[in-house]
């Protein structure tokens, strides 16, 4: 196939998919559930799992990680750092319970399926990565946030990202044959450690000095242009050291949250993400789903499923009730940090080539991670509810 005809069956498929996340994000709300699980569920039936009009190729992952970097650059924006400083005692607690309770649920599972001990505490760790990214879009939705959960549940995610990173690299030094066997943990934990040093030094004086010199150019939307140079070099220079590229646009956001700048960039980073960009994040979660030689593993699927959730909420939630939240709260913390998604799907990739997640299996986890993205806005709805004050603020974004 030529490139001019790549490029139309690229167009083609751009106009299938912001016209059919946008139909199925209303169906979603007309139905009372949020928008964000009616476009997951839309990328299922649109990828290879049911009708197969949409494939996963590069111009599609490269349009979903923009759109998932520019989703968590919107909630940085929109997060008060007071709320998320005030929030942390409760964001560590929280953390720390979402990565225990899952490693030893999962664990203990992965013996009746005859696990060696090193595939089974692996999988318990996929099983206690959280991608909150669905959650900050639910969250929006939903109106929360911006408030006392939204910050704590914010706050634990980055923390359980990197907890979980380190003890990935950890079991993989000890157990793994293929790539990351070699990894140095001093070495893992130093470029943590100077990823947030770096970044705070950047945040307090680079940050609002770039935005200020770079707003002087007498060229169209240079306060924008300086917002996403700053978000995508945070994200770049989180990956190159090992830190997921989400974190860096989450902390891009909040240090131009602190700028006379925020309103400018927030409202004009809004349209270009919600309306190209985050729906192919979307849309790529559904991309992953395959059905096929899974019908022997049906008891697989549901237990693991269902130990993936009430993991996450009875950890996170305990968590959360420790720290001083109600139980409606805390169980809805829990359920916020129950989505897996990119984050475990990129950690699955990894024990498949490291041979610490068994080939067989493979499909299977996937789609349990899945399964755990597609309850998250549901049980997000049930337990935190509409708050209808704030939605003339952040509106339904479909």
């Amino acid at each position: 196939m030529g490139g001019h005809e790549l490029v139309l069956q690229f167009i083609l498929q751009l106009v299938l998919i912001l016209f059919a996340i946008k139909l199925a994000g209303h169906i979603s709300v007309r139905l009372g559930q949020p928008s964000v699980l009616g476009k997951i569920v839309i990328g299922i039936i649109l990828g290879p799992a049911v009708l197969g009009w949409v494939q996963d190729t590069d111009v599609m992952d490269v349009f979903s990680q923009i759109g998932v970097l520019l989703l968590m650059f919107l909630a940085g924006l929109e997060t008060d750092l007071k709320d998320l400083n005030s929030n942390m005692k409760a964001a560590v607690l929280i953390a720390v319970g979402g990565v225990i309770a899952p490693i030893g649920m999962t664990y203990g599972l992965a013996q009746l399926f005859d696990f060696t001990t090193p595939e089974a505490i692996f999988l318990g760790l996929l099983l206690s990565a959280t991608s909150v990214s669905i959650s900050v879009q639910t969250l929006r939705e939903l109106g929360w946030l911006n408030t006392k959960e939204g910050s704590a549940l914010l706050g634990a995610a980055v923390l359980d990202d990197i907890i979980v990173v380190i003890l990935i690299a950890i079991a993989m030094s000890f157990f793994g044959t293929g790539a990351g066997s070699d990894v140095s943990i001093g070495l893992l934990i130093g470029k943590k450690v100077l990823f947030f040093v770096v970044l705070l030094l950047a945040s307090r004086w680079l940050v609002p000095l770039f935005i200020k010199l770079f707003s002087m150019f007498k060229v169209t939307q240079v306060v924008l242009t300086a917002g996403l140079i700053i978000a995508f070099g945070f994200a770049f220079f989180a990956e190159s050291l090992g830190v997921a590229g989400i974190i860096g646009t989450f902390f891009a956001g909040i240090a131009i949250g602190q700028t006379k700048y925020k309103e400018e960039i927030e409202h004009k980073v809004d349209p270009i993400a919600n309306s190209l960009f985050v729906p192919f994040f979307f849309v790529s979660i559904g991309l992953a789903v395959s059905f096929d030689g899974i019908g022997d593993q049906v008891w697989f699927l549901v237990l693991f499923t269902v130990i993936s959730i009430l993991s996450k909420m009875i950890g996170c939630g305990l968590g959360a009730k420790v720290s001083g939240f109600n139980t409606r709260s805390s169980l809805g913390i829990g359920s916020g940090m129950v989505s897996r998604g990119e984050v475990a799907l990129i950690l699955a990739a990894m024990g498949l080539e490291s041979g610490l997640l068994h080939p067989e299996y493979y499909t299977s986890a996937i789609i349990v991670v899945i399964l755990t993205t597609v309850v998250t806005p549901p049980l997000l709805k049930v337990f935190f509810g509409t708050r209808k004050e704030k939605q003339v603020d952040t509106g339904i974004a479909m």
